[in-house]
């Protein structure tokens, strides 16, 4: 590069999704939200909660990008957290230092942010789940990063593969992490509605004895049979 960027750059100014909107999605269930949105807007797999029994949030996405081996992003998005942020933060998915430790979880949780997301590594998996916080990462390292910057929040990001913008909803459970565009936030409900009712059908099949759904049947129907 020709000249070093500034340490921090924060961009300001990004839609917030309605509270109310907000409370539509609580609840609701990952793998559901994916088949509502055509099997898109899960992040990358490996993206797991530290506790699985404290993983289920939603909030608006305040993104931000944290460099290799680099936290200024990170500490730029605790400054800018309001209540009920997901802190969502894009590392490169870099696997030598963490991005965050149990102490910056703990201030998150005093400043009332409602997760911690990031494609990165995190340290102190100990502290962070007694903080009580629904914490995201690609797993756990205890290397500590440096704090010389540049960083950047509010900008859009990709994030374990899905690209997110601040004001973008984000729910989270024990399987992973799903992003949902703001502008799609509406679509996305009625879908939901349609696949939560499939799954209900499902499910009392299930209950009820069934051995194979109809879609086996429609395949087994049609199958080239080999053989005897």
């Amino acid at each position: 590069m020709l000249d070093n960027p500034p340490m921090l750059r924060i961009h300001r100014g990004h839609q917030r999704p309605d509270p109310a909107l907000l409370e539509r999605f609580r609840g609701a269930q990952t793998s559901h939200l994916v088949d509502a949105m055509d099997g898109r807007g899960a992040l990358d797999w490996q993206v797991k909660p530290l506790d699985p029994a404290c993983a289920a949030f939603v909030g608006p996405a305040l993104t931000a990008f944290a460099y290799p081996a680099d936290v200024v992003g990170v500490m730029g998005a605790l400054g800018e957290a309001q209540p009920g942020d997901v802190i969502l933060v894009a590392n490169d998915g870099y696997r030598a230092t963490a991005v965050v430790g149990d102490l910056v979880i703990g201030m998150m949780r005093n400043k009332g942010v409602a997760a911690f997301v990031t494609d990165g590594l995190a340290r102190d998996r100990a502290g962070i789940v007694a903080t009580g916080l629904p914490t995201f990462a690609a797993g756990i390292v205890p290397t500590s990063p440096a704090t010389n910057g540049p960083g950047e929040v509010g900008a859009p990001v990709v994030c374990g593969g899905v690209h997110v913008r601040s004001g973008d909803i984000v729910v989270g459970d024990a399987d992973g992490v799903v992003v949902v565009p703001l502008e799609r936030a509406e679509a996305v409900l009625a879908a939901l509605e349609a696949v939560r009712a499939a799954e209900a059908k499902a499910v009392a099949a299930v209950e009820s004895g069934a051995t194979e759904s109809e879609k086996v049947r429609r395949l087994m129907a049609g199958a080239t049979i080999i053989g005897a």
